[in-house]
């Protein structure tokens, strides 16, 4: 139960808290897209900026809050984003990556059958940013990701757009919070979490647009209308993939769920449609990330130690997700616990976990404000650290010094609330 404290104290101390994480925002701002020539600096501001954000949770979480602290808690959230916006993208090269499949798209040609060194599309990229990754792979991005490049031209366009989303899933959220009757107070989670703010405003991921998609199609399954959430879950699958691990959930307690399939699967097919004559190339672009791709990954990692290639590990790792997703379901937990729990596994058991998948489970954190996952939103910005090797022309490769401290942590987190609970694993 919240302790009784002065009306003022709560507004005082957010007030205080957005100004010295706006400090760290306009350090961040003036330094451009040279962020990557600054990623210690960068992670260290961010890590502070992450202690801010939790000290920020536990005010929302700890006092009685009214009407002006949630105006502060908003009003702030609009601030941080357009105090980033102007910044050049920095530590990812995937805004470039966008830029060049929109005019691929806008070209006519087939995202999922050219890639940048093709004879026919080379001359697409950006002179400025030549992309150095991906060059001889097509795309590993569904149809509606292309829909939504292909609508913008210039980066700073999809800093725009992929922000407004973002706040767009703000909204989203406090919908939820009304619905569920929870304080609307904790939509502070999302709306200050550093790793939504670099995602979004700061890198311009397009992230976004699933994770928008994503609340919607669970905001209609909560509101009952589960052909409605079938097909807003297809829409993100379309812009990412891996909403699909939450299909099971939405289909959960219906008394028809092949018939709510229906929607899902429509719409998958009519966002495919217009590419289907690339054939094996709709899968060649991400059969080729997961050869040639594994970053910031954690129990992955492990178990490709133990395994004789990747190949195998990959499998492992599937086997182990399909077990945690159906404990999800099988469990007594609401939609939003089990939805925040599939996806803490999907990202743990990941072959690749950048530090902005993990704006995929902030929303969640909204209605279950687990401390091990807080922290993890926090810490998986030390992520970052292999972009001071790639920017000096060295492959990108992970410390096990930083994946350390960036999971173990976690780790000991969880393990605590599990002793806590008798030896009972409750996920996040």
């Amino acid at each position: 139960m919240a302790r009784s404290t002065p009306t003022q104290l709560p507004a005082l101390l957010l007030i205080g808290l957005a100004l010295l994480v706006a400090a760290i925002l306009a350090e961040w701002r003036a330094w451009g897209e040279h962020v990557n020539e600054r990623v210690p600096a960068f992670v260290g501001l961010a890590l502070l900026a992450g202690a801010l954000y939790l000290t920020a949770v536990y005010v929302v979480n700890r006092f009685p809050l009214g009407r002006l602290e949630l105006l502060l808690v908003l009003a702030a959230a609009i601030a941080f984003r357009l105090e980033l916006l102007p910044a050049g993208p920095a530590l990812s090269e995937d805004i470039y990556r966008y830029q060049w499949e929109g005019r691929v798209v806008r070209s006519h040609f087939s995202p999922y059958t050219v890639f940048p060194e093709h004879p026919a599309v080379c001359h697409l990229q950006d002179p400025h940013h030549p992309l150095t990754t991906g060059r001889t792979t097509p795309t590993i991005y569904p149809p509606l990701s292309q829909a939504a490049f292909a609508s913008v031209e210039t980066p700073a366009g999809y800093k725009r757009l992929f922000t407004a989303l973002d706040l767009a899933s703000l909204g989203v959220i406090l919908l939820l919070l009304k619905l569920r009757d929870q304080p609307p107070h904790r939509v502070l989670i999302y709306a200050w979490n550093p790793a939504v703010l670099t995602a979004f405003a700061m890198c311009g991921h397009h992230d976004s647009l699933a994770v928008f998609t994503l609340l919607g199609a669970l905001s209609f399954s909560i509101a009952g209308r589960p052909l409605m959430a079938s097909g807003c879950l297809g829409l993100s699958f379309l812009v990412k993939l891996f909403p699909i691990v939450l299909l099971p959930h939405i289909l959960k307690g219906q008394r028809r769920p092949w018939v709510n399939l229906l929607p899902f699967a429509g719409v998958v097919l009519l966002g495919y449609a217009p590419f289907l004559s690339a054939r094996r190339g709709l899968w060649q672009g991400l059969s080729d990330y997961l050869k040639g791709w594994e970053g910031n990954d954690s129990f992955f990692r492990l178990i490709r130690h133990v395994s004789a290639s990747k190949a195998q590990a990959e499998f492992v790792a599937c086997v182990l997700l399909l077990g945690w997703v159906v404990y999800t379901l099988r469990s007594r937990w609401d939609i939003l616990h089990a939805s925040l729990a599939a996806l803490a596994g999907l990202l743990l058991l990941s072959p690749n976990a950048f530090p902005w998948y993990f704006s995929w489970s902030v929303p969640f954190l909204c209605f279950v404000p687990s401390p091990a996952w807080l922290l993890m939103t926090v810490t998986c910005v030390l992520g970052y650290a292999p972009v001071v090797a790639y920017a000096a022309g060295q492959s990108y490769r992970d410390s096990p010094l930083i994946l350390t401290l960036e999971y173990a942590p976690v780790a000991a987190l969880l393990a605590v609330e599990a002793w806590r609970r008798r030896g009972v694993f409750t996920p996040p």
